[in-house]
C-alpha cells in the first residue's frame, strides 16, 4: 500500500512538472539529461526522446560551458541553489520568442535556477534546471527605459532644430566650466545669430524664418565634433561650447561654420532665400570667472561682429579689447 501510495505521488509530480509554464530540466554529474518536460519540448523542438542521455553542452552549443560547469560545481558542493536574472545575463538557453503580446523580443529573456538534487546517500548526484520565461517583464523595463529616454531627449531638446534648448545647454556649460576650473583645462565658447532675422520674417513669413533656423541648426551639426556642445540659446542665437579648444581653434571653427551657412538656401515660392550669421568667440582661461562671465564675453564680441557689418568672426580680447 505504501509502494502504490509512493507510486501515485510520483505520478503526480511528473505530471505537474510536464504541465506547468516553466522548463524543467534534469542533469546527472555527467551534464547528461535525465528529465525533459513539456516546456522544454515546445520551446527546443526536440522530443524527450531525442534529448534523454545526450550532454546538455551538445543540446545547447550557446551556453558558456566553463561559466556554467562553475555554477552545476558551486551548487552540488554547497548544496544550495544559484540563481540567475535577465539583467545580467538575458538567457541561459537560447529560445526565440513566440509570444504575440512580448513580440517585440527576438529571443525569450529568461530568469533561471539551478536547484541541488540529493540521492538517498545524501550527495548531490543531480542537478535540476529551472528556466522562467520573463519576456513580458524585460520588454516592459526596456520600453519604460525607452519612454524615459525620449521624455529626457523631449526635456532637453529645442524642438525646432534638434539642438539642446537653451536651459539644458546652460546647464552642460556650467559643468563644463566647473570641470576645466578644477583640472585646469581650456575651451571656447562660439555665440552667433541669424543676421538681419526680422527682416527674414517680415519678407518671407515666419515659416520660413523656422526654415531657415533649421537649416542653420543642420550646419551646426555638419560642423561640429562629437565632444562639443550645441544649443538654440534663444530666437535665431545659438551657442556652441568647444572644449580642449583654444580661441585660434575655436575661430577657425567659427569659420568654418559661417561658410556652411552662407552656402545654405531656402525656397520661397520660387525665390532662393539666402542668409549669413555673424559670431563672437570667447575663450575661458583662469580670469574667467564662472559661465556667465563666458557668456558675455562671447556676446560681446558677437556685437562686435555685428557692429563691423555682419556676417564675420570676432573673437573678445583680439578683435574686442578685454575689460580691464
Amino acid at each position: 500500500m505504501l509502494e502504490k501510495n509512493r507510486l501515485s505521488e510520483l505520478h503526480g509530480l511528473l505530471a505537474i512538472v510536464q504541465s506547468i509554464d516553466i522548463g524543467v530540466v534534469v542533469i546527472d554529474r555527467n551534464y547528461r539529461v535525465e528529465v525533459w518536460n513539456t516546456f522544454m519540448e515546445n520551446r527546443s523542438g526536440r522530443l524527450p526522446s531525442e534529448a534523454f542521455g545526450r550532454s546538455f553542452f551538445e543540446l545547447f552549443p550557446e551556453v558558456d560551458e566553463a561559466w556554467f560547469r562553475r555554477k552545476v560545481e558551486t551548487v552540488a558542493t554547497l548544496g544550495t541553489p544559484v540563481f540567475t536574472i535577465w539583467e545580467q545575463r538575458p538567457y541561459l538557453l537560447h529560445f526565440k520568442n513566440y509570444q504575440p503580446i512580448t513580440g517585440l523580443e527576438d529571443f525569450m529573456y529568461q530568469n533561471t535556477t539551478i536547484l541541488p538534487l540529493k540521492g538517498l546517500s545524501g550527495v548531490v548526484d543531480q542537478v535540476c534546471l529551472l528556466i522562467y520565461d520573463v519576456t513580458d517583464v524585460a520588454t516592459n523595463r526596456h520600453q519604460l527605459q525607452a519612454a524615459n529616454r525620449e521624455l529626457q531627449r523631449l526635456s532637453s531638446t529645442d524642438r525646432l532644430t534638434g539642438l539642446y534648448n537653451r536651459g539644458h545647454w546652460e546647464e552642460r556649460l556650467r559643468q563644463e566650466f566647473a570641470r576645466y576650473s578644477r583640472s585646469g583645462g581650456q575651451a571656447s565658447l562660439v555665440m552667433f545669430d541669424i543676421d538681419h532675422f526680422k527682416r527674414i520674417n517680415d519678407s518671407y513669413g515666419h515659416q520660413t524664418g523656422d526654415a531657415v533656423i533649421r537649416r542653420v541648426a543642420d550646419a551646426v551639426r555638419m560642423t561640429v565634433r562629437d565632444s562639443d556642445i550645441a544649443g538654440r540659446y534663444g530666437g535665431e542665437e545659438f551657442a556652441v561650447l568647444l572644449p580642449d579648444t583654444d580661441r585660434d581653434g575655436a575661430r577657425i571653427f567659427a569659420e568654418r561654420l559661417r561658410g556652411a551657412v552662407q552656402e545654405q538656401r531656402v525656397s520661397y515660392e520660387g525665390q532662393s532665400v539666402c542668409f549669413t550669421i555673424s559670431l563672437g568667440v570667447a575663450e575661458s582661461t583662469q580670469a574667467v570667472l564662472g559661465a556667465e562671465q563666458l557668456i558675455a564675453m562671447s556676446d560681446r564680441a558677437l556685437y562686435e561682429s555685428k557692429a563691423q557689418g555682419r556676417n564675420r568672426t570676432s573673437l573678445y580680447g583680439v578683435d574686442v579689447a578685454a575689460e580691464k
